[in-house]
């Protein structure tokens, strides 16, 4: 299926308001994230996902958006699918814990903006 930017945008979105309310309401800390492997699983699949829709954004929209880190969004999903067994768990922590609730604000304000574009 081929998807709108502001559909892949919103997915993006919505993958990861997901991923940081499950690890909210789990209280499940960097420590954990670093050594167990069932939420090192879990918290992949969003990523691949995440990631996979930004790959196929279009251009111009990222260059309308050069904000929010597309390329290193997709990196990372390259990264866990090619090569899972050497995942740095304390990057992917960090990225989870520290990038994640910026990601989620920036990507608020995209959609938002594209609401009113729609509206026009």
């Amino acid at each position: 299926m081929k998807y709108s930017d502001r559909q892949r945008v919103q997915k993006i979105y919505d993958y990861a308001v997901r991923l940081q309310e499950y690890i909210l309401k789990n209280s499940i800390e960097k420590e954990a994230l670093m050594t167990q492997l069932p939420l090192q699983w879990l918290v992949t699949t969003p990523l691949y996902n995440m990631g996979e829709h930004c790959h196929n954004l279009s251009a111009e929209y990222k260059v309308k958006h050069s904000e929010i880190p597309w390329a290193m969004i997709a990196g990372l999903r390259h990264r866990l699918v090619h090569d899972y067994d050497g995942t740095n768990w304390s990057i992917l922590s960090e990225v989870i814990f520290e990038e994640l609730p910026i990601l989620i604000e920036q990507l608020k304000l995209c959609l938002t903006e594209s609401e009113h574009v729609d509206d026009v």
